[in-house]
């Protein structure tokens, strides 16, 4: 998808993305979190969009959001500031394939439901492996295309349909498989139906990851 179509998809969703897409992908949303509240330091939420999982972070955990769409950054900053949640330390419109921070500085850096929307993914992936210590994680919820069965037919019909529903429907999991720096620990299926995918990957060491 071009960011323009990115920026007017999520224009339009951000008004009810709580109340519909938002609703389906809640319990991914939340084995995610669950997951990152087990861990510490700084987090990278890329893709925050209006900010559904911020008040479910832990308070120890100092928490950074980014998105593309100003209308759906809108929205995070207003449950930020209603829930009076301190630790989220940051919200900022920033496009996630040039993230305006060091390397190595993120224990842990999140992607939901943001990889079948954005352009040039092994981009944003190589960003998201840069700016994640070595030894963090980057953390990837998503659904991935299946390979048979009537699901997967239905996700080649939609594919055409990428820039006016938002997402690419038929989006293969070796697209965010292929990164040098990190190396995957876990794939696991989640809520509802199976239909999203929980995806960690480590990022090696320096020596590790140009060898």
């Amino acid at each position: 998808m071009e960011l323009a179509a990115v920026k007017t998809s999520y224009k339009y969703w951000a008004p009810i993305y709580d109340y519909t897409f938002g609703l389906i992908t809640r319990p991914g949303r939340r084995r995610m979190v669950d997951y990152i509240n087990s861990r510490s330091g700084r987090v990278l939420e890329i893709g925050v969009g209006t900010g559904l999982s911020l008040d479910r972070y832990h308070t120890h955990l100092d928490i950074t959001g980014i998105d593309v769409s100003p209308d759906m950054l809108d929205k995070a900053r207003e449950k930020v500031a209603e829930k009076g949640l301190t630790h989220v330390t940051r919200i900022s419109e920033m496009d996630a394939r040039t993230l305006a921070f060091p390397d190595d500085h993120f224990d842990t850096v999140v992607a939901m439901y943001l990889v079948s929307v954005v352009p040039e993914p092994e981009r944003v992936l190589a960003e998201m492996a840069r700016v994640c210590k070595p030894g963090g994680e980057v953390l990837i919820v998503n659904h991935f295309a299946r390979e048979t069965g009537l699901l997967a037919a239905l996700e080649r019909l939609f594919a055409p349909l990428a820039n006016i529903i938002g997402w690419h429907s038929d989006f293969a999991m070796e697209r965010v498989l292929g990164e040098r720096a990190l190396e995957t620990v876990g794939i696991q299926n989640v809520a509802p139906f199976g239909m999203f995918t929980f995806l960690r990957q480590r990022k090696r060491a320096a020596d590790a990851a140009a060898a």
